[in-house]
């Protein structure tokens, strides 16, 4: 190992596909890196998605354990590890911390059918304000209502319900907390606060949860305790190195990509598509619907979803994708690149072909009642065709929600950054330009989130002084794709004279499509 009297930071991201450790310097370079797949998600019945907590912590030791046996950084140099985490995957444990049932993944379709019921006057409230259906959805929503009402003898011996940040964080400390930052899941917490929702919040009654169940809330960049001998053991990290509390991991690509002001938007072109900005203040892009806290603290993150995102690039490439992925396995190249060629063998508008990409239905925008949809076929169309308007699709949504977040938050985005696997496509990246008709930027590194994770304990840490130096210095813009003004202007056409008005106009086939098959089921 080589002598050095530099720093590194230890970022721990375990996703939903893997679990990644990943050494940065100061600079925002990603110096070494090792990556686990995680393999243990099984599927007891169609829609569930379960994984036994203790495989977590498996391939988190793994993981660090395989970074040592190739990096050339001195343990020596690490000054703190912080770990970033898929959102929403909920763990159960007994009152000596074991676990009581799997893990349920945020991927589980699960839901219960009767929801516990809410004090007149909070019921008369929703009512009023249009609100009931949105509440009871999150009560059919909340895996924590699913283990009570199915397996109530699991959670009569529940004394601690943590989401997966919140299981690592006690598997490396002994203490049941977490970070405000990795809140997001069907728990009693008060978003605009960042504190768990005072004692008369309709959460407490909406599940079962009581306040006891949960951990100790910190600021994300909150030291949490230090790397004991036996964690050490485990996972190679030196003992006594801090740790510190991270966010999650959505938040965490945010700043990752250098979004830091609500100029600035952060596309996420992974498995579910979101669009993020960061600002001080609180900001409903949808109303009603809050925003997550940052990782900055005291800072908000507008997101907005589209929850089946990628994964329609995922769908398709399984289906109709066969044959570039022969020809690219026999060609020794990345199947990316000849998706690429398939994309930009159809024009832009892909010879009107539209495609509404709610395959998932939502709360509000869209409604629950939402579909997808695809129009404008014809005879000239074939499956490039298709793939090419799924980008359209996602582009098109995603501009949508950021004119929301423009409208609500009275501040225009001015440029655009995209992280994930779907920033890997040049010919995703340049329709987004077109699309949005802004400048589209792919940052220096696809570790995004786990840069991000870095960026946050190098500032906890005081080895950058505030985030504004830290995301200066660790974060810079790896290419940028410039609109093409004829095809923006053939999309801007697409997009305001067909799909913002594909949802309306469809809105009510699909509520008798919902009344007449029962799918989507109403809330």
């Amino acid at each position: 190992m080589r002598a050095t009297n530099k720093p590194y930071l230890l970022a721990i991201d375990n996703g939903t596909q893997s679990v990644r450790a990943l050494l940065f310097d100061l600079q925002g370079n990603l110096v070494d890196k090792a990556q686990v797949m995680i393999d243990s998600y099984r599927s007891p019945q169609p829609g569930w998605v379960e994984s036994d907590p203790e495989a977590f912590w498996q391939a988190l030791c793994q993981a660090c354990q395989q970074l040592w046996t190739t990096t050339t950084v001195p343990k020596s140099a690490l000054a703190g590890v912080v770990i970033t985490t898929q959102r929403g995957t909920t763990i159960a444990l007994d009152q000596h911390g074991q676990s009581l049932r799997p893990a349920m993944i945020w991927l589980d379709q699960r839901r219960v059918e009767q929801v516990p019921k809410l004090t007149w006057w909070w019921e008369a409230a929703f009512r009023l304000i249009g609100m009931r259906d949105t509440v009871k959805h999150f009560q059919k929503e909340a895996e924590a209502n699913w283990i009570a009402q199915h397996q109530p003898q699991i959670w009569a011996k529940t004394d601690k319900y943590l989401l997966l940040s919140g299981y690592l964080n006690y598997r490396f400390t002994g203490r049941f907390v977490d970070s405000v930052a990795s809140q997001v899941g069907y728990v009693p917490f008060d978003y605009k606060k960042g504190c768990w929702a005072p004692a008369h919040d309709w959460k407490w009654q909406a599940m079962p949860i009581e306040p006891s169940m949960l951990p100790e809330l910190v600021p994300a960049g909150t030291i949490i305790g230090k790397v004991d001998a036996k964690v050490a053991l485990a996972t190679g990290i030196p003992e006594g190195l801090p740790i510190i509390a991270g966010a999650a991991d959505k938040a965490c690509e945010v700043i990752g990509a250098g979004c830091l002001t609500p100029e600035i938007a952060c596309l996420s072109y992974g498995t579910t598509a979101t669009i993020n900005t960061t600002t001080p203040r609180y900001l409903e892009a949808t109303p009603f619907i809050p925003p997550y806290q940052a990782a900055v603290p005291h800072h908000y993150n507008t997101e907005i979803q589209i929850t089946r995102g990628f994964w329609m690039v995922s769908w398709f490439k399984e289906q109709f994708g066969l044959h570039e992925q022969q020809l690219a396995k026999a060609r020794g190249v990345a199947p990316e690149t000849l998706f690429d060629e398939l994309v930009n063998a159809v024009p832009p508008g892909a010879q009107g072909l539209m495609l509404q990409p709610f395959w998932n239905p939502g709360i509000k925008v869209p409604g629950p009642e939402a579909k997808g949809a695809i129009i404008g076929f014809g005879d000239v169309h074939h499956r490039a065709h298709l793939y090419r308007a799924i980008l359209e699709g996602l582009a098109y949504a995603l501009r949508e929600a950021k004119e929301r977040i423009e409208k609500r938050g009275g501040q225009l985005v001015t440029k655009v950054r995209v992280s994930g696997g779907g920033s890997q496509s040049d010919a995703a990246m340049q329709i987004t330009a077109n699309i949005f008709n802004l400048p589209c930027e792919r940052p220096h590194l696809y570790e995004t989130s786990g840069l991000g994770a870095a960026i946050l304990a190098a500032v906890s840490l005081k080895l950058h002084p505030d985030f504004a130096t830290a995301i200066a210095q660790m974060t810079r813009i790896g290419q940028v794709f410039q609109p093409e003004p004829v095809h923006a202007k053939t999309y801007e056409q697409l997009y305001r004279r067909v799909y913002c008005r594909m949802y309306q106009r469809l809105q009510p086939l699909y509520r008798d499509i919902q009344d007449i098959t029962g799918y989507p089921a109403k809330v």
